[in-house]
């Protein structure tokens, strides 16, 4: 019998600025989702959670909450951008041009913008990505710049683990 390592995510050295990561799992929303994150979040407005009220706006429908969009597309990066994260350092320009609804189905991608070695912390690379969230339409519905700092290879705790020694 063989014994395969799992894929463990990309460390610094891996990231290409202008490489586009398509990530791998897409997610169809369920109005659970968003009746459950609304209430997660304490986020009172109406718009998400009552049937009614949305009847009477240019959406005829309950609006998905943006913030669990943000959640959902960031969480689907994770495998290729974050998975080897030491810290999240910013979230910019942040868009929304399209609504998400309940039974909508996310998929995104990330493109590397920027890509350096910390000037701080020698085992740390800092990657800055543009992440765009889209339904099933093609249609963009959240786009975002993330940077983070990301171990080198050789560093962080899942080698720290491997050989008994620190993250760092």
């Amino acid at each position: 019998m063989t014994i395969h390592q799992g894929y463990h995510g990309r460390y610094f050295e891996d990231f290409v600025v202008d490489d586009v990561y398509e990530h791998p799992l897409g997610r169809t929303i369920t109005e659970t989702d968003n009746t459950w994150f609304t209430l997660l979040t304490q986020n009172t407005a109406p718009i998400h959670f009552d049937h009614e009220y949305a009847k009477n706006t240019d959406f005829g429908q309950p609006l998905v909450v943006a913030t669990f969009t943000l959640a959902l597309v960031a969480g689907q990066s994770v495998i290729d951008v974050s998975q080897n994260v030491y810290a999240n350092v910013g979230w910019n320009d942040i868009k929304l041009p399209n609504p998400v609804f309940a039974g909508d189905t996310i998929r995104s991608r990330s493109t590397v913008l920027s890509a350096r070695e910390s000037k701080s912390r020698p085992y740390l690379g800092l990657v800055t990505v543009l992440t765009e969230g889209y339904n099933q339409r093609n249609e963009t519905v959240i786009s975002y710049e993330r940077s983070v700092l990301v171990y080198k290879r050789g560093f962080g705790p899942r080698h720290a683990a491997q050989e008994g020694t620190s993250p760092a």
